[in-house]
């Protein structure tokens, strides 16, 4: 006991175990190979999978507004609509229901096409450019595209230029330039009909264009024009050509109708016309038994004999050379 009557005790003892306090263990950390097959599967996720699950935390874990639920299942149903209407090739069907959906709500309130004034048209009818303009019974003027409408008119070779016009509340007014048939055009064992500026308009199949020029060769139809117009300025030539024939895309050759052939020069082909002319007048050149007639050459004409002409030539030689002999003797 100290002075103060307090007993000092040991503190070693009994009830000191009792207060004892375990020193605090450090926390172990697992290495345990059961996080490795999941470290594995998210590896080896698809791109698929790994944006599902991204969507699905965003669904689960942010905060909709009031109504947000319902717009969102709208938003898939939508784009279910769309992905299935792409896939299935059903655009044009689906664009076209609206259309006439659209268009007859606005009839309804006086807005349909009820006159469509038309002229310029020649070679196509009434019904073959309405149809191609896209205008029907059911067509609202104030939902019809005019720019659409031009594009789908030029679209057809016949058709060089088109002016359409809407004179509200229900009429259309559309103006042709068509363009003429101009020649006939042979490439490739095809022939087809032509215009000016060289667009094929439509094969040859009609008789009407039976007396149309004749012109043959890769590149002709281009240039057609501006050769078959000098040619038209020498008709004792054009009245006897039966084809124009293009050369290379450089000249051309004339195939008159008894079948000899004009070999005209690159340049100069005026010139080359003229002197033909005159020789025929002078010799009747373009009326006998030759194969060709080669004007190329400014300063010489060449000639090439039929076989029959060529035969018939060499044995009035032979006999002139017996004659002369016969004389010497």
């Amino acid at each position: 006991m100290d002075g103060r009557g307090r007993v000092a005790q040991s503190l070693t003892g009994a009830e000191s175990e009792a207060i004892r306090v375990e020193p605090r263990r450090a926390p172990v950390v697992s290495t345990s190979r059961a996080l490795v097959p999941v470290r594995a599967r998210v590896r080896s996720a698809s791109g698929l999978d790994r944006w599902i699950e991204r969507q699905t935390f965003l669904i689960k874990y942010c905060r909709l507004t009031r109504g947000g639920g319902v717009v969102l299942s709208l938003l898939i149903i939508l784009g279910a609509v769309a992905y299935g209407v792409v896939k299935g090739d059903h655009v044009d069907t689906v664009v076209a229901a609206w259309q006439d959906t659209r268009d007859a709500l606005a009839n309804v309130v006086g807005l349909r096409i009820t006159e469509v004034a038309l002229s310029g048209n020649k070679h196509l009818n009434r019904e073959e450019v309405l149809a191609r303009a896209g205008v029907t019974g059911n067509t609202a003027l104030v939902f019809f595209d005019v720019g659409t409408a031009r594009t789908r008119l030029l679209a057809d070779p016949w058709i060089s230029d088109a002016t359409i016009q809407k004179l509200y509340p229900d009429r259309l007014q559309i103006t042709l330039t068509e363009r003429e048939a101009f020649a006939l055009w042979q490439a490739n064992g095809r022939v087809n009909v032509i215009g000016t500026d060289g667009t094929v308009l439509e094969p040859f199949v009609s008789r009407p264009y039976m007396s149309l020029p004749f012109v043959v060769g890769r590149g002709a139809e281009k240039q057609a024009k501006a050769f078959l117009e000098a040619l038209d300025r020498y008709p004792e030539v054009r009245d006897n050509v039966l084809a124009a024939v293009l050369i290379a895309e450089r000249r051309w050759n004339l195939r008159l109708k008894n079948g000899i052939d004009v070999r005209l020069p690159e340049s100069g082909v005026d010139q080359a016309l003229a002197a033909l002319i005159t020789l025929d007048h002078d010799k009747k050149l373009m009326s006998r038994d030759l194969v060709a007639i080669d004007l190329r050459l400014p300063d010489r004409v060449t000639v090439r004999l039929s076989d029959a002409a060529a035969q018939a030539r060499d044995a009035e030689l032979k006999e002139r050379a017996k004659g002369h002999h016969g004389g010497a003797v």
